[in-house]
């Protein structure tokens, strides 16, 4: 069974003509009433800190906290001198998972840094 398209060609002006007068004006953003609430990290999403909105990326938020999380670590280890040990039970984590986070970061800092300024904060 198939749909003669030639009874349809009388419908389908009638519904492109509707579909025209009932849409809104696109506005400006000017004369739009916007209310920026936030989200749970920020108050403003108009003041974030942040590139994009970390909940258009997938599992954005949580990769954000973990960031936060490893950077954290890392301050611990090299400035407070903070043992593997001691970082997982701070961290309710396990000792890999400690290791995983300082790997990473050194990794991080070897892009950012010299290779040289990264050696020298490992030891």
């Amino acid at each position: 069974m198939y749909l003669d398209t030639d009874e349809m060609g009388d419908l389908k002006p009638d519904l492109m003509e509707g579909d025209q007068s009932d849409v809104e004006p696109d506005l400006l953003p000017e004369y739009c009433r916007y209310r920026d609430e936030g989200c749970d990290l920020f108050d403003s999403c108009l003041n974030c800190p942040l590139p994009q909105c970390i909940y258009d990326q997938p599992r954005g938020r949580q990769q954000w906290q973990k960031r936060l999380r490893n950077r954290e670590i890392y301050r611990l280890f090299i400035d407070e001198g903070k043992e593997v040990e001691e970082l997982a039970l701070i961290f309710d984590t396990s000792r890999r998972t400690i290791q995983r986070a300082l790997k990473k970061c050194l990794s991080e800092s070897f892009a950012g840094e010299g290779e040289g300024d990264a050696k020298d904060k490992t030891g």
